[in-house]
Order: C-alpha cells, then sequence, then structure tokens
C-alpha cells in the first residue's frame, strides 16, 4: 500500500511497501503460528530506519523547553526530533494499511500522510503566525516540486541517459497542481476587484472558506478516481511493486509490527509531534532574532525540511534505482497533496478556532508557485527525465531560497 509520496492506489492485485522502511531485509516470511510480539514489533520498528538514533533529540527538545532554555537550542533540538519521528508516522501507516482494504489503506496515507505538515500548521496558526503558515505551504510545494524532483532527476540522470515513469499517473497529479495556480491567483485577483469596498476583508475571509471547502471536495474525488475508478491507470512502469495474495498468510508476511502495536505507535508519534511542533513553533521568533532570518524565510526553508527529509532520502534512493514512478510520486504526489488537502483544511481550522487564515497570497509568492507549476508541467509531459532537467530545477528553487533570503 503506497504512502503519500506513491501513488495512493495501485491495481486491485498490486501493493507497494517498498518505501515503508529502508530496511527491506525486515521483510521475511513468517510462519502463521509465530506471530508478531510486542519485542518484536518494536525492534522491527527501531530497525526501520536509521534515522532513528535521532530520537535521542525528544527529550532534549521537551525538557529544553520546559526548563526555559535559549530559542536556538529548543528550536534545534525539535528540529531534529521531528525529523526521524515523520519517518515513524509513515512506517506505522503503511503497516496499518497492509492489514486494511485499498479503501481504507489508501485513505489512512492520504490522511496521515502530510501529518507533520498540519500539525506545524494548526500550532503555527493557534500561536496567530500567520506569515509562518503561508511561507511553510508554499515552502514544502517548492520543496517537493523543485527541490527533491530535481535532485531526483540529477542523480538518477548521472547513471541513466534517461528515465520513464508513469505519464498517466504524473499528469493527472500534474493537472491538478493546476488547480493550485488557480486556487492561488484567483484570490489575489479577487482582493484587487475589491480594494475599494469597505468590507473587503470580510469577503476575502469568505471566499477563501468557501473555496477551500470546494477544493476539499475536488480531493476526495480525485481519491475516487486513483482508489476506485481508475485505480488500474495507476500502475507502475518499474516494476516497483510487489504482488500480492489475497491469502493471509501471504498477507501476513509482509507486516512487520502487530496490529495493536501499530496503532499504539501511530497515537504516540502523533502526540511527540504534536509537542515537538508547539515547541519549535514558539521558537520562531526567537530563532529569527538570534539568527537574523525572517519568520518567512523560516518557514518558506526550514520548516518544510522538518515535514519532508525522510521522504525526501526515500525518493532520491528509488530515483538511483531507477524506479522513477516513486519519485515521482514523492514530489508530485505530495505538492498535490498539500495543495488539495493541506492548504483547505488549514483554512477550515482557522474559521474553526476564529484564526483568519485567507488563500490571498503575496504577488512573489503568487507567481513563483504560478511559475513553479507551469516548469514542473513541462517537465514531466514526455515521461522522461534526464540530469540537466534536475539542474534547472534544483537551479530555481536555488534562486527563490536566495530571494526570501534577502527579503
Amino acid at each position: 500500500m503506497p504512502n503519500e509520496y506513491q501513488p495512493l492506489l495501485t491495481n486491485e492485485n498490486q501493493m507497494n511497501n517498498s518505501n515503508a522502511t529502508d530496511n527491506p531485509n525486515l521483510y521475511q516470511t513468517h510462519h502463521p503460528k509465530n506471530l508478531l510480539n510486542f519485542k518484536t514489533s518494536f525492534k522491527n520498528a527501531y530497525k526501520s530506519s536509521s534515522l532513528n538514533i535521532l530520537l535521542i533529540f525528544i527529550p532534549f527538545g521537551i525538557f529544553s523547553a520546559i526548563l526555559g532554555m535559549n530559542e536556538t537550542t529548543i528550536f534545534l533540538c525539535n528540529f531534529i526530533s521531528i525529523i526521524p519521528l515523520a519517518k515513524l508516522l509513515g512506517y506505522a501507516t503503511e503497516e496499518l494499511s497492509l492489514r486494511t482494504s485499498e479503501t481504507i489503506g489508501g485513505l489512512l496515507n492520504a490522511t496521515f500522510g502530510n501529518a507533520v505538515e498540519l500539525i506545524i500548521g494548526v500550532m503555527a496558526l493557534k500561536e496567530g503566525l500567520i506569515d509562518v503558515v503561508k511561507a511553510s505551504i508554499i515552502g514544502s510545494l517548492l520543496s517537493n516540486l523543485l527541490l527533491v524532483l530535481g535532485l531526483c532527476f540529477f542523480l538518477g540522470g548521472l547513471n541513466h541517459k534517461y528515465q520513464t515513469f508513469n505519464t498517466i499517473s504524473s499528469n493527472t497529479s500534474a493537472s491538478l497542481l493546476v488547480m493550485t495556480i488557480f486556487m492561488i491567483v484567483l484570490p489575489i485577483a479577487f482582493n484587487d476587484e475589491e480594494k475599494n469596498i469597505s468590507d473587503k476583508d470580510d469577503r476575502e475571509i469568505k471566499f477563501s472558506r468557501y473555496t477551500s471547502i470546494i477544493m476539499l471536495i475536488v480531493y476526495g474525488l480525485y481519491l475516487v478516481f486513483q482508489l476506485k475508478t481508475h485505480s488500474r491507470y495507476f500502475k507502475s512502469t518499474n516494476n516497483n511493486s510487489i504482488f500480492v495474495h489475497t491469502n493471509s498468510m501471504e498477507y501476513e508476511s509482509l507486516t512487520t509490527l502487530s496490529y495493536s502495536f501499530a496503532i499504539t505507535l501511530l497515537i504516540i508519534i502523533t502526540i511527540l509531534i504534536s509537542i515537538c511542533a508547539e515547541y519549535l513553533v514558539d521558537s520562531i521568533d526567537g530563532i529569527s532574532q538570534n539568527w537574523n532570518l525572517s519568520p518567512t524565510f523560516v518557514g518558506l526553508i526550514l520548516l518544510p525540511i522538518v515535514g519532508n527529509l525522510a521522504e525526501n532520502i526515500t525518493a532520491v534512493t528509488v530515483a538511483l534505482k531507477n524506479k522513477m514512478d516513486l519519485a515521482i510520486g514523492v514530489a508530485i504526489g505530495s505538492s498535490m497533496q498539500i495543495a488539495l488537502m493541506v492548504i483547505p483544511f488549514l483554512v477550515i481550522v482557522g474559521w474553526i478556532i476564529n484564526i483568519d487564515l485567507t488563500l490571498v497570497f503575496s504577488l512573489f509568492e503568487t507567481v513563483i508557485v504560478f511559475v513553479s507549476v507551469l516548469i514542473v508541467n513541462q517537465l514531466i509531459n514526455d515521461g522522461k527525465s534526464n540530469w540537466l532537467e534536475g539542474i534547472m530545477l534544483i537551479s530555481a528553487y536555488c534562486i527563490i531560497a536566495i530571494a526570501y533570503y534577502l527579503l
């Protein structure tokens, strides 16, 4: 079953579990009587990723905030803590997905796939850091579309003259990203059109909230499209899938955590991410002053690293193995989910907690999203990639980062 950076659906007889963990030796056939217990599950979870060594920073991050240490220490410890937690969150979600139907598994991945971005966004909203929320959203989009996809194209292209991928699934996600342009460009045009009206701010808020509801509906219909009606079109062209029989013994052989342990792990990780994210957001103002960085730069460049680093490493790894469908899924699939699900969801959450988050971004943010989506759409249309295309995307990201640093 795929996670946030893979196609959410495969065809009826295929599931992709190659990204649940970066330790493929965990997936060994278990005798049906040798059920997974707590000890075995805990061992498998700990060995699932080399990033788990960074979990040692969790207590340091929490206690540094409780003891009122300087903002730099609080920010760095909690920043590093969330990276392995994000990896484990995807791993636990994947394990639960393997024990459910494809529909439920797809919904689980869709729900928890961008949980880190959602949690950080909600915490920033509670603190009233609207500019940071908007910057982190744009930053996640740009990081996936330009930096991650660029690294995949470049590093994969060094070993292969051309790499191919499934154009149907990638173009579907890319086409939905065009809706992002519509969602971001239209509000700023609406804002300009209504600039002389006294209740302009109220109209902007209502327009953003109603638009967000529609975007969430579109995202839900996309899940139906990929999970049910057109799932066969999302079959990988790179032989990346593991064939899974419906026989329970075969199915059980792919799982590495017990059902109860996976649920418990998911709950614990979500709580820990919420705690670390709250301390992380609280230290943004201090870190901005200490490092002479604008809160917008922190949100645009630094915060996306927290939620995306584990997935980014996976994307580059599979690109080096010429599994470009998975790599494309990381960059474009995740960006599409951020655009259609995370952004509207945060607007609705702001509505609930009486924080006026709108879809009216700055002109500069609107332009860079518009150009980035158009560039990516142009590069993936032919279903092939090479290292020069990767350089183009990476260069674009670096230029944007420099611009925000100087703002």
